[in-house]
């Protein structure tokens, strides 16, 4: 992947760096590492990045390069790819697989399976993780192809060009159609994974609106403005509807055996493009028969 830039006439721009940082918005990091490998070129030689620049000059930056042998085992299996370009990989995580290796899931995560899947094309990308999702939660996940790309995207999420949309099914029925649960998010105190609402956490900002009712529970879309560990399934907690199936901030359900969580939407700028980039993920097996399978009533006016 190539970056380039042609300096303009009437450009603010004074030097390579200037360049690099304001054009293409590249981290401190980033830049040192692009430039220890000669990756920023000026008229198609390496420079140092304080060299002055005038207009007609070219700044192209060679994103990729060797970045080594990923320390993540590969792992044969059958990935749900539903989109790929020199970007990013998009695969739909089945429930009960977790995103990233840890000491329980050595060799079967889908980090696992995703290096096999470059292995097999004789890639040395490494595994660059845009979004992750609880191991229980199904959906959309994003493996950027580069570090350019990666911190792109996660800038757009701190920014908020990067929309989530979520589906789940909520315990109970919902009274209102719509709203926003505005309510900050801290780890509960002793405990490595539960995380409650809390004046002392963070901000967090939830959107939901109401599709149907499926008998007694309630089938939910979310929109996240923030992105806090477990904020879907704490806030919906918090309202007194936990998630179907959550054991963690609810009970066990004898129509799912694991939360009924679904990310199913994303949105954001293609850093490359620079064009409006959506995707939209197949509900999972195990919600879609929930929904199939019970009694639904649609709400008025959808």
């Amino acid at each position: 992947m190539i970056l380039e830039y042609i300096v303009k006439e009437n450009d603010s721009y004074q030097t390579i760096r200037n360049v690099v940082k304001e054009e293409f918005l590249i981290s401190q990091k980033l830049t040192a590492k692009l430039k220890r490998n000669q990756r920023i070129l000026l008229n198609n030689s390496p420079m140092y990045l304080d060299k002055k620049v005038q207009a007609g000059d070219i700044i192209r930056i060679q994103i990729d390069f060797y970045e080594g042998t990923p320390n993540i085992v590969p792992t044969k299996m059958n990935l749900d790819i539903l989109y790929e370009d020199e970007s990013f990989l998009i695969i739909n995580k089945p429930p009960k697989m977790a995103v990233h290796p840890s000491n329980l899931h050595y060799e079967n995560s889908l980090a696992n399976g995703v290096r096999y899947y470059y292995d097999s094309k004789n890639s040395s990308i490494r595994i660059h993780l845009v979004n992750r999702l609880d191991k229980n939660t199904s959906g959309i996940v994003i493996f950027a192809k580069n570090e350019y790309i990666q911190e792109n995207l996660i800038r757009q999420m701190k920014n908020k060009a990067f929309q989530k949309e979520y589906l789940a099914i909520l315990t109970g029925k919902l009274t209102d159609s719509k709203g926003t649960i505005d309510a900050p998010i801290a780890r509960k105190e002793g405990s490595i994974i539960e995380r409650i609402v809390s004046p002392s956490g963070e901000k967090a900002i939830t959107h939901f609106e109401l599709i149907q009712y499926i008998n007694n529970n309630s089938f939910v879309k979310f929109f996240l403005e923030t992105g806090r560990t477990h904020q879907i399934r704490v806030h919906s907690k918090y309202i007194g509807h936990p998630i179907l199936g959550d054991t963690l901030y609810g009970e066990e359900s004898n129509l799912i055996d694991r939360q009924a969580l679904h990310s199913y939407f994303v949105s954001f700028i293609h850093p490359i493009t620079k064009q409006k980039f959506s995707i939209t993920c197949p509900i999972p097996e195990d919600m879609k028969k929930i929904i199939i399978n019970n009694k639904t009533t649609t709400l008025l006016g959808n």
